[in-house]
């Protein structure tokens, strides 16, 4: 779990009441989805009944990065069905945690809260920061042009201190299309993401939570406060455009888990690359200590697969070990 504010030590009183969905699995619960393989050990398949309803799972012809022709899960989904979304913006300056989202900043998670609005010329110490009116109220896009305009990478004098807020009746229409190997291949070399320096060359998305949720590339920060706008996450990690619908900058621990048997951390989805994604701390409150460059390791129960980075670091891992999809 994640610590936020101050002391980082609770969650808000608004996601106190939701169930985060806690499945047991075993090592031996799911040997139709486990192989052996003589070079990588233990190969853990992609299991379809690990999507949450509403989520559509289907089988799908396709062919990997590195030409093999096998076949792949297609993931249709728009927005969660295991928790809330929202809370962003809070209204006024007086408005308590409960009223916003959160804030990813030098690793840390802050609370978006009336005080966070009120403080940010301190926080960032640039006196241009002031998000409200003389009654304390905060400015907030409040229509699909809007959100749509403050998105632009070229945002307009006009936008300057509103706080963004791209709500969900923006994308009732829309819905997102993955397809994800069922057999994980892992290779010798990695691939970075699309959009990560020259070379870069595999998928900007880096994986899929159990409700269909993309975790999405790390979020434009830079560009978001330089136009001196915020774009807070909801307490999940997540927020809204129009284009990508809803979606993950932060593993919080809201969306559902899939707790091991033993002492491991939980599971939270998969990558691009088939490999199962797990939190960053185990049941002891430990990051594994042998994790490669792309945050993954090895063990017999789960084969390969990757372990997120920090809630506060704006990153989920940070390269795929193993083929994807075109």
């Amino acid at each position: 779990m994640f610590k936020k504010n101050k002391d980082m030590q609770k969650f808000k009183v608004m996601i106190l009441p939701l169930l985060i969905v806690t499945i047991l699995i075993s090592a031996n619960s799911c040997n139709d989805n486990v192989t052996q393989d003589a070079e990588v050990g233990t190969v853990i398949h992609v299991d379809a009944d690990h999507f949450l309803e509403g989520t559509t799972v289907s089988t799908v012809p396709c062919t990997l990065s590195d030409g093999t022709e096998t076949t792949c899960h297609q993931i249709v989904a728009s927005t969660p069905t295991d928790h809330d979304m929202g809370p962003w913006c809070p209204e006024n300056i007086s408005d308590g945690a409960e009223a916003g989202g959160i804030w990813l900043e030098n690793g840390k998670v802050y609370d978006v809260d009336g005080a966070f609005i009120a403080n940010m010329a301190n926080f960032y110490n640039d006196d241009t920061w002031l998000m409200y009116d003389a009654n304390g109220d905060i400015y907030i896009t409040d229509s699909e042009d809007d959100c749509i305009n403050a998105a632009n990478p070229n945002v307009g004098e006009e936008y300057k201190n509103y706080c963004v807020e791209c709500i969900p009746d923006y994308i009732s229409g829309l819905t997102r299309t993955w397809l994800i190997p069922i057999t994980p291949i892992k290779l010798t070399a990695s691939a970075s993401f699309a959009g990560m320096g020259p070379g870069s060359f595999g998928p900007s998305v880096r994986g899929i939570a159990f409700n269909g949720v993309e975790y999405s590339a790390s979020a434009p920060v830079d560009n978001i406060l330089s136009a001196y706008t915020l774009a807070p996450f909801d307490d999940a990690g997540g927020h809204i455009n129009v284009h990508q619908g809803y979606h993950y900058h932060a593993a919080t621990g809201i969306s559902t888990t899939m707790s091991q048997e033993d002492s491991h951390a939980s599971m939270i989805g998969y990558a691009m690359d088939g490999h199962g994604i797990y939190e960053q701390l185990d049941k002891d409150g430990n990051e594994p200590n042998d994790l490669d460059a792309c945050r993954g390791h090895y063990d017999d129960t789960r084969g390969y697969h990757y372990h997120v980075d920090a809630p506060g670091s704006n990153n989920f891992i940070n390269c795929l070990s193993g083929a994807y999809v075109n």
